[in-house]
């Protein structure tokens, strides 16, 4: 098995979907999580090119969120699209991602992306708040790679 299957259980996997339609429920933003082995990009560069490969760039507002991780190399990036990253502060990213690595380095992976899905959600809520007719654009399952 490798170690993107042995890095989150399958309860685990299953609380991080929930925290993802949670965090959906009042945007109509997309929030997915992206788990692979390894990358030789820069983590970000990475993250870019899963988000274009897994479509994230085909929402209507342009309003998706990638977290992405590469376990092995123990790095993690969180791309967003075009729509949200015109709408949200500058600095918004890397407090995210500093809630995630607080939780990261003590081991607890599971509630670090929660927490990061949370937050991104909140954002995403401001800026693109859940309309009548808003349907779920991308899928919330957390996604695997090599």
């Amino acid at each position: 098995m490798s170690k993107v299957e042995d890095f989150l259980t399958a309860d685990q996997e299953q609380q991080i979907i929930a925290a993802i339609r949670q965090a959906e429920k009042a945007t109509s933003g997309e929030i997915r999580v992206h788990l692979e082995k390894h990358t030789d990009l820069d983590v970000l560069e990475r993250a870019e090119k899963v988000f274009h490969s897994l479509k994230m760039d085909n929402t209507a507002q342009r309003n998706g969120v990638l977290i992405y991780v590469a376990v092995e190399d123990r790095i993690f990036a969180i791309y967003g699209d075009q729509g949200i990253n015109e709408a949200v502060p500058d600095n918004f990213w890397n407090s995210t991602k500093d809630v995630i690595l607080t939780h990261f380095k003590t081991g607890n992976f599971t509630q670090g992306l929660i927490d990061g899905v949370l937050l991104a959600g909140k954002q995403l809520q401001q800026h693109f708040p859940w309309e009548q007719g808003d349907i779920n654009e991308l899928p919330d399952e957390i996604s695997k790679g090599q």
